[in-house]
């Protein structure tokens, strides 16, 4: 998969691509229903399949003390959309600049004259354009001005639940992750480079990882069954289980929030290294 963080000068080999758009925060299986219709379309047209998102995410640019909220970071995002296959990920850069654009701005110099999209595929609740002004039928209406073909993605789920990125923070929330994994069609995971702690562990036999997850959702405090993925050199990753606490650590009268990850059968330094943590159980509250 390519990765692109700018819409000047694109790659002739590119232009012309079908376009999911979208913040596609976790990358759910509703975001996954929209690039596979974005994937269909670029089949049919013999042309690549790409998804367009944003870094940071707009709620996290226009309010950045508000709490955290995000479900996966810009690596995390990429190894999801890997993993599906995408063929084209552009990452662009969302500031106060970008945020004035208006609804038809965006249109003509990202989508039209910046890849020169052939069609795009959004999801039902797509917003875009300075103000929020940009609506799913003000995009199909640019999309017959400009040339270029527009798919709406209706919503989907199972029984009662709508697959949407609120619904899975509620699930990590009440301590859920195998319902969040569920709606997300995968496990919920984080990434993070591993800090210095107080190296207490050792000294009783289990050796942690202390993983700092300060721009993620919260979840619920507790013990978590997990598996660690760690980074190999030629690219790959290697999955380990293990046990996580995430909380204070009230046994040694903590305030600040970790996450805590002992890797079972593990031997190896980890410090600086950045590891995956997918959380799998909620095996129970912190003592």
């Amino acid at each position: 998969m390519r990765i692109m963080r700018k819409y000047a000068d694109v790659p002739n080999d590119i232009k012309g691509l079908v376009l999911a758009i979208g913040n596609f925060d976790g990358v759910h299986r509703g975001h996954q229903s929209v690039i596979a219709h974005a994937q269909e379309e670029a089949g049919k047209r013999g042309v690549p399949a790409g998804v367009l998102t944003f870094e940071p995410h707009s709620r996290e640019f226009f309010a950045p003390d508000a709490p955290p909220f995000r479900l996966s970071n810009l690596e995390t995002k990429a190894a999801h959309l890997n993993w599906l296959k995408v063929d084209v990920m552009v990452a662009l850069k969302f500031d106060l600049e970008f945020s004035q654009k208006t609804a038809e701005e965006f249109v003509r110099d990202v989508l039209v004259e910046g890849f020169g999209v052939s069609h795009v595929v959004v999801g039902y609740d797509f917003i875009f354009g300075h103000k929020r002004q940009g609506t799913t039928v003000i995009l199909s209406e640019l999309g017959k001005k400009y040339g270029f073909g527009v798919t709406v993605v209706e919503p989907v789920g199972e029984e009662t639940v709508i697959f949407s990125s609120t619904a899975i923070r509620e699930c990590l929330a009440n301590g859920e992750p195998r319902k969040a994994a569920t709606l997300l069609g995968h496990w919920w995971e984080v990434e993070g480079r591993v800090v210095e702690g107080d190296k207490r562990g050792r000294t009783i036999g289990f050796p942690t990882a202390n993983v700092p997850i300060t721009h993620y959702h919260h979840p619920k405090l507790g013990v978590y069954a997990v598996r660690v993925g760690l980074h190999e050199e030629d690219g790959t990753t290697s999955w380990v289980d293990g046990v996580a606490n995430y909380g204070n650590r009230p046994t040694f009268d903590k305030k600040d929030v970790i996450l805590e990850v002992h890797l079972l059968d593990f031997e190896g330094d980890l410090y600086a290294r950045k590891i995956r943590v997918a959380f799998v159980d909620f095996i129970r509250e912190e003592k």
